[in-house]
């Protein structure tokens, strides 16, 4: 058969030869080299027999970008052979040993296993080095391709191999895959031989798993480990996995006292306590702030309505799993309310307006309640009571345009604010190869899309498209926001939309006095309070800028007799409007000081002998670089300085 490589040049090789033959027959080193290879474009392994005709691109262990799923996987079955030692050191026989499945995934693998004794994770360094051993041993990977029989006779001792092999036509060829004594059922592709694998990777975690994710089967033992192509690939993951930990809002939540959850109110509502309220009544006043600036009009609706009002809309259709239940009162169906967009459009809809008046801008922070599944509910990030930072924009279709562009501006400057630089626009567009979630109606949506892309252009903004990320009704704008550990995370929304106002018979008296549809913005700039918070908290590890830290400033006396002067400034403080307290305990400055930096509070003031004949203090504050010291700064002088600098969110 003929083999044709990237170059254009052909090899002649006999039926059934492999990738591997390819590559010996071009070179001795090559053979040595190669990793895998792409076979007509897809990734294989080296040991998959190869067809007629086909184009090869052989890939060595130099290049092995776009491999990682492969090599990860490999480890897997290295892993599951380490296991298998490990117990039989134990005394324990190979049948004692069942296995689940066991794919590659981001960053790693796992796999799952019904073991004679459960593992701890005091155990896993073990098992790795097990593993490192089982790579030195430079075990090839050999393929097997058997009849359904065969490989039900071979994994009879493990039933869950066999339902997986049960689950296959009867006439389906069954791959296994081998190194050392080791056999698995496996579809590969796989390295070529233990040897060739990155040595760059660790095991981190033990955990409980329903075989095949369905909670009446039995639980297994699940493995999870992470592997990259260099070491310093992997320090450079361990890092951002402990600055993650380091950063985590449910651990910094509880540290700072600002919010937490009961088992007697209910998973996924969230209670906000003192300092974690501040925080959100601070967020919730700026963006209301700007908001009025801006031209909207403030409202409060009920989180409360009858289900007609969502079937109107079309949520109840697109949402209606992800709300909570109906209510029975009365002869009518109330239910929580998922959106607030149906609300607002009821106070539009509730007397005439003329073109004058429009646009027509209502904001809300509106409480909304979605069920989200309890295994999903995640600190704050995840709730299922939420505020969100709403607002909905009625406009003539000759005002889409600059409506749009100021929300975009209004979006740029409160990230100007919040001290958020990289993020990156996205174009959320409908999929044209898979339209059936969306409303049909390919005018609209076509005349949407370009409303969108011309006002973009005409800001001079980058931004991409993502096919299929638009909401039913109409395409969308989202502004990715890049987190400190380098995740993107939508903040921001604007959505256009021709739908609902049609659904719900919306109308304006025109200039020459006829009846006209008006079209929709739906606007989020700063997410759910809930989400939000969560964000700074990881952002800033809990070190909240000036006007946003819930406990700003700390006065530290150095001696008793300092308590009273101490008092005096933190009433002066609180009373122009600024978060103050002093530290009366029993501890000696230092400590004190300590226990502040601890508390992330942003100012401390310390005051002594010579302060308080000077009415001055000695401050330390915490800065982007590090904490800076003044002395003898007159009190009067400081207040004055802190006091602008919350007044303009500085």
């Amino acid at each position: 058969m003929h083999i044709t490589l990237p170059d254009g040049k052909q090899l002649e090789l006999p039926a059934g030869a492999t990738a591997y033959d390819v590559a010996a027959q071009i070179s001795e080193r090559l053979a040595g080299d190669a990793v895998a290879a792409r076979v007509g474009g897809e990734l294989t392994d080296l040991l998959t027999p190869l067809n007629d005709g086909d184009s090869v691109s052989l890939i060595t262990k130099k290049d092995i970008t776009g491999t990682e799923g492969l090599y990860r996987h490999s480890l897997g079955h290295v892993m599951s052979q380490a296991v298998g030692e490990f117990y039989r050191a134990k005394g324990y026989s190979d049948d004692q040993i069942k296995r689940g499945v066991g794919p590659a995934i981001e960053n790693g693998w796992y796999q799952d296993f019904d073991l004679p004794e459960p593992l701890s994770e005091d155990d896993l360094p073990q098992i790795e080095a097990l593993m490192r051993d089982i790579i030195g041993r430079k075990l090839e990977f050999s393929r097997r391709e058997v009849s359904r029989a065969e490989a039900l006779d071979v994994f009879a001792h493990d039933p869950y191999k066999a339902e997986l092999i049960e689950a296959l036509p009867e006439d389906e060829v069954v791959t296994l895959y081998a190194q050392g004594d080791y056999t698995d059922l496996c579809r590969g592709p796989h390295f070529p031989s233990t040897h060739r694998l990155p040595t760059a990777f660790r095991l981190m975690s033990t955990s409980g798993a329903y075989w095949r994710g369905n909670e009446k089967n039995p639980i297994l033992q699940r493995i999870y480990g992470v592997a990259f192509g260099t070491q310093a690939e992997l320090d450079e993951y361990l890092h951002l996995l402990e600055e993650a930990r380091r950063r985590d809002h449910r651990r910094l939540g509880k540290e700072l006292d600002l919010f937490f959850t009961s088992d007697v109110i209910g998973p996924g509502l969230p209670i906000w306590l003192p300092s974690g309220a501040t925080i959100r009544r601070e967020l919730e006043r700026f963006i209301v702030d700007t908001e009025l600036k801006n031209g909207y009009q403030h409202v409060y609706s009920p989180a409360l309505a009858k289900s007609e009002l969502y079937k109107i809309s079309g949520h109840w259709d697109h949402y209606q799993e992800d709300m909570f239940p109906i209510m029975h009162l009365d002869q009518e169906e109330l239910v929580l309310r998922p959106m607030n967009c149906p609300h607002h459009i009821q106070i539009y809809a509730h007397r005439p307006h003329s073109y004058r008046e429009l646009p027509i801008k209502i904001a809300e922070l509106g409480t909304m309640y979605r069920y989200e599944q309890s295994g999903q509910l995640t600190g704050l990030s995840r709730v299922r009571s939420m505020t969100l930072n709403d607002a909905h924009i009625f406009c003539r279709p000759d005002q889409i345009q600059e409506e749009f562009k100021a929300v975009v501006r209004m979006i740029q400057e409160v990230y100007e604010v919040l001290g958020f630089k990289d993020y990156s626009y996205r174009l959320s567009l409908r999929d044209p190869q898979d339209t059936e979630k969306y409303y049909q109606d390919d005018q609209m949506w076509n005349t949407a899309e370009a409303q969108l892309r011309e006002a973009l252009a005409d800001l001079g903004v980058d931004y991409y498209e993502s096919p299929g990320d638009a909401a039913f009704y109409g395409p969308k704008l989202d502004v990715q926001v890049r987190s400190a550990l380098g995740k993107d995370e939508t903040i921001s929304t604007a959505q256009l939309d021709f739908l609902l106002p049609q659904k719900f018979d919306l109308e304006y008296v025109a200039e020459d006095g006829s009846r006209q549809r008006p079209v929709m913005i739906h606007r989020g700039v700063i997410s759910t309070m809930e989400r939000m918070t969560a964000f700074l908290i990881e952002n800033t590890a809990g070190n909240f800028p000036f006007w946003l830290a819930p406990r700003q400033v700390m006065i530290i006396p150095i001696a008793d007799r300092h308590n009273a002067y101490a008092e005096e400034l933190r009433a002066e403080l609180v009373a122009a409007g600024l978060r103050a307290e002093v530290d009366t305990g029993s501890d000696r400055m230092n400590a004190k000081v300590r226990d502040a930096e601890l508390k992330k509070i942003p100012v401390m003031l310390i005051v002594g002998d010579k302060e308080q004949e000077a009415r001055a203090v000695s401050v330390r504050e915490r800065t982007p670089e590090g904490h800076q010291e003044r002395k003898g700064v007159l009190f009067a002088d400081l207040k004055a300085e802190l006091l602008t600098r919350y007044q303009t969110r500085a």
